[in-house]
Parts: structure tokens; sequence; C-alpha cells
């Protein structure tokens, strides 16, 4: 399996045309202004355009889409968007699974809403259109940087650790049937080969971070096999990395240190539903599923999605929703594709707006709309 850092490297047809912009951004800097840090515009730009999927999701998703569209277009950001609709809610207006895979292939990156899962099959089927994309670009690893907003008033402050999640086995499997009437089984499926390689990625990403310590979670203690399994391969792959110190930890009592005392943790490394649940967890900790942000990684492409899967549906159409997590994960798929210049300017923007507190969205304590948010971003620019 190539590693990490080899894999990041393929990119498809966009890590090869902004090859040098590395190089041509070298000279970035801060100046001062009045006191305020403000981003240097390069002094050489990139050439040609990068183009990259977009799938707005289901609930606020086409808004935050939107917010994210006149941000680009307000800086010139040299992004085109192949644009998919893609949903198991609305299957009357979605592309087809296929479409969507082909254009993530051939662009190597994506932007992505959250997509809503119906708690019956569709069709009949048990694999939601979120495992058959994950399945499909062989997204193993889901990563999620929980760190505290400045302007944001938490219990916790100063939070900084990432969750590192495996997405394409475990509860996810969507392998059940109904042996007998009133009686339903579900297969949990937990393989070494996708052990070994999320714990890897997390030794790898911790690594290249400087992380000093990677804690896998589990429920060995009562899934002695599947999470054993889980365990023993996470445990196995720590020893090749001795300058990290590694732990473990039951779920049960993860939850509980989470809220408790979540500054212990750094990286943390978890199978599919156990990341899940503790994704959602610690984004509300440091402010709601609003303002974190993530990414899917296979060995060649990446999707840039929110952090906390909540789709809002309930606030579609009154222009509350608040648009910093996809803003965010947009600056990180510019950094991504080499274009350190604006996402630095989006993200600075928009921790800018969150520390003023004078523009919020109902989800932090405030009163102000989606449009709000996106034109004092524009401003901060």
């Amino acid at each position: 399996m190539a590693s990490f850092l080899g894999g990041l490297a393929r990119t498809g047809k966009n890590a090869l045309r902004h090859k040098s912009a590395l190089a041509q951004f070298k000279h970035l800097h801060t100046a001062s202004v009045d006191g305020v840090k403000a981003v240097q515009a390069p002094v050489a730009k990139p050439e040609g355009r990068t183009r990259c999927t977009l799938i707005p999701g289901d609930g606020v998703g086409p808004e935050l889409v939107a917010a994210v569209q006149e941000v680009f277009q307000s800086l010139n950001v040299p992004v085109d968007f192949d644009y998919f609709f893609l949903s198991e809610v609305q299957p009357y207006l979605s592309a087809p699974v296929d479409d969507v895979v082909k254009s993530v292939a051939q662009n190597g990156i994506c932007l992505k809403g959250v997509l809503s899962t119906p708690t019956h099959g569709q069709y009949g089927e048990l694999q939601s259109v979120n495992m058959k994309l994950r399945r499909e670009l062989d997204l193993f690893a889901n990563v999620v940087h929980i760190q505290s907003m400045p302007g944001l008033k938490t219990r916790h402050t100063n939070l900084d650790f990432i969750i590192i999640r495996e997405q394409i086995e475990g509860e996810y499997s969507a392998i059940e049937h109904e042996s007998v009437p009133g009686v339903v089984e579900c297969m949990k499926i937990v393989t070494h080969y996708n052990s070994r390689r999320i714990a890897k990625f997390a030794f790898d990403y911790a690594t290249k971070l400087g992380r000093k310590r990677v804690t896998a979670v589990h429920k060995a203690n009562i899934m002695k096999l599947t999470d054993g399994l889980f365990l023993r391969t996470v445990s196995d792959i720590a020893k090749l990395y001795p300058k990290i110190e590694f732990n473990n930890m039951i779920i049960d009592n993860c939850t509980m240190q989470l809220v408790s005392n979540p500054h212990q943790f750094d990286v943390m490394v978890l199978p599919n539903l156990y990341g899940n649940i503790v994704d959602n967890l610690a984004s509300g900790i440091i402010g709601g599923a609003g303002i974190v942000a993530g990414e899917s990684y296979s060995q060649d492409y990446v999707v840039f999605e929110p952090g906390a899967r909540h789709t809002y549906s309930e606030a579609v159409g009154k222009d509350i929703a608040n648009p910093t997590a996809m803003l965010l994960c947009a600056s990180n798929m510019l950094r991504h594709v080499n274009l350190p210049y604006y996402s630095k300017v989006i993200q600075e923007a928009v921790k800018k707006v969150l520390k003023s507190g004078k523009i919020r969205t109902k989800d932090i304590g405030g009163y102000a709309s989606c449009t709000d948010f996106t034109r004092a971003v524009i401003a901060s620019l």
C-alpha cells in the first residue's frame, strides 16, 4: 500500500497543473496595516485553472455551496466546478453515482455537502449513496481537525486534536437480513487490511504534522474478535513509530473523556461507527456542526466535506445556516491543490468575522443570516 504522503501527491490532473505552485508562492508573507495583518497577493500566479467536482448535498447544502461560490467569485479564485446534485432523499433529481465517481476520478478533488440518508433503504437497497461513493472511490480515511475557533465561547478552550476514522467497513457494511420473523442480524466487518492502512495513515499523518500521541478507540473488551483485530493491528503499526506515544481507550470511556478532559487527545484513530459518533460529539464541544471542516482520502482522491454529518433540513430556505464549515472545507481544498494564497485569505477572513462577534448565525448564538455572514467574509477578504 502506498504511504499517506505518496497518496496525497497523486490527485489527478490538478496536481500536475499546479506542481510548481508552491515555488511560485514562496514569497508569501503577511503585511501589517493599521495593526491588522493581511495576506500579500502572490508575486506570480499558477498557470491554468483547477477543476473540482462539486456536490452541494441535501438540506442547507446548496445554500452553503452558493456562499462558497460567491466568495470564490469575489476573490477570482482560479477554480471551475463540475456541479452534480447527488441525493438519496430526492432520487428523481439525483445524478447517477457512476457519473459523480467518474468526475471525481478525473478531477482528483471534490467539494461535497452532507448527504441525508433515510432510515429505510431506497428501492430496497441497504447501501446508502454515501457508502457507495466512498467504496467506489475507496475513501477509506476520514479526517476531522477539532480546533477551537476565535470568538466562540465554549466550555473548553484551546482545543486542537485530530480524529481519523476508517469509513469503508465496520457496522457500515450494509449486510443485514431477517433470519426469522422478528429477528434481524447485522454483520460488522473488520479486516486486517483496512485496519492496517487506517493505522498507518494515522501514524503517517501524526508524523507529518509533528503530533506526539495516537490513541486507538475501540470496544475490544466486548467485541473481542472484530475490535480485537482492529486494536491488535493498530498496536502492531505503533511499534514502527517509536517516537510517537501510543495508547488505547474504550469508546464509552472515550466519550466521557471528550466532554470532561478533551485536552488529553492529540490524534485519535477509530473504526467506522465510533468515528462517526466521536466526530459529531467533538464538533459539538467547539461550537457545533456549522464550523467544523473535514476531508476524506483515498490513495488518489480527496473529498472535502463538513466534519459533522448534519444536513440542517429544518433550516432550508430560511437563510440561517452557518457557512463556516463549508468555507473552511473550500479553503483546505485550495491549499491541497497548491493555491495557498487564496486558501489563507479565505481562512483568515472567516476567522476574523467569527472573532469580531458582530455577525453570528443562529447556531452560534446570533441573529445574522447566511447571506450576512457571507458578505461579512467577503468584506474581510
